[in-house]
């Protein structure tokens, strides 16, 4: 009797084994798919770095969307969700970022969250007493994006609350940054005083007007202080201010308008922080050295004195 021959047998691959290279092949894509995302840079740009101005009406969406429109970035979403990532609670600063193209978007993502601008702020320095004029001239002659228009136009009932100090200012900030910038730190300088200037009846219209012509006819704090107490009492004894600096004082009694200029702290303290005398009259020689004068006679002699 022959032996039957034997079945060769089928070898197949078990269901578990394909489940498992499945998932192999599905980490590889993710792997290489994440490394193309986070790594791979934009497309190839002749221009090889972009600046930014980041505004504060800008959020991280509209940010990356403009990034990726200008080939600093290949895809808005990763950028989005790498900033997410790193900060729920993320927020932009404001100014000009410059970003070198042709790098991994995990390098753009860093350098926003780390604020890191790579562009030197210019530094303007405004003094006290100022004008806006003025300081519309000095931000034109430095700042190359600036539009003189819209300052002049929005800065028009600021003069007197635009804080005379040194600032630091982007090339491509907007008019809106800069007058937040002087106009913010005129309320922070000026905070302290809010309780005294209320408690002394004058509005704080009334103060500022005062401390612009103090700025300009003191040549010290406490000049200032003791000027500051003569033209107030002046305005209480319906007497013209007189002042120089002002020439519509000679003409009309009490203060005028609006501030002739952009005072400094220590003119705004004099004006909330008269200092009390018998003096009405006062004048400054031709070395600066100011002299005071109970009467008009007094005042007479001093000018035939010290300015003659």
């Amino acid at each position: 009797m022959e032996e039957p021959i034997p079945t060769p047998q089928i070898h197949t691959t078990s269901p578990r084994v394909y489940k498992t290279l499945n998932i192999f092949f599905f980490i590889c894509a993710c792997v290489l798919g994440g490394y193309y995302l986070f790594s791979a840079p934009p497309v190839v740009n002749n221009n090889r770095e972009a600046v930014i101005h980041i505004s504060s009406s800008d959020t991280i969406t509209s940010l990356a969307q403009e990034l990726e429109v200008r080939n600093i970035i290949r895809y808005d979403f990763v950028l989005r969700g790498m900033l997410l990532f790193l900060g729920p609670d993320f927020r932009l600063e404001i100014g000009d970022y410059r970003f070198k193209k042709e790098q991994p978007v995990w390098k753009i993502a860093w350098q926003i969250y780390t604020q890191r601008h790579d562009v030197v702020p210019i530094r303007v320095t405004l003094r006290e007493g100022i004008t806006n004029a003025d300081i519309t001239r000095i931000l034109s002659d430095n700042i190359s994006a600036f539009r003189k228009d819209l300052f002049v136009t929005d800065a028009r009932y600021r003069q007197g609350y635009l804080f005379p100090d040194t600032y630091f200012f982007y090339p491509l900030s907007t008019t809106d940054e800069i007058l937040d910038e002087l106009s913010g730190n005129f309320k922070k300088r000026t905070r302290s005083l809010t309780a005294d200037i209320e408690k002394s009846g004058k509005s704080l219209e009334d103060i500022i007007v005062m401390a612009s012509i103090i700025e300009k006819e003191a040549k010290g704090q406490d000049d200032a202080s003791m000027i500051s107490g003569i033209l107030w009492k002046r305005i209480k004894i319906g007497m013209p201010l007189q002042a120089d600096a002002a020439p519509i004082t000679y003409r009309e009694t009490g203060l005028p308008k609006e501030p002739i200029g952009n005072p400094g702290l220590v003119s705004i303290r004099a004006s909330v922080y008269p200092t009390d005398s018998a003096y009405l009259y006062y004048l400054h020689d031709k070395k600066g050295q100011i002299h005071y004068a109970k009467t008009y006679d007094e005042h007479r002699r001093n000018i035939s004195l010290y300015l003659r």
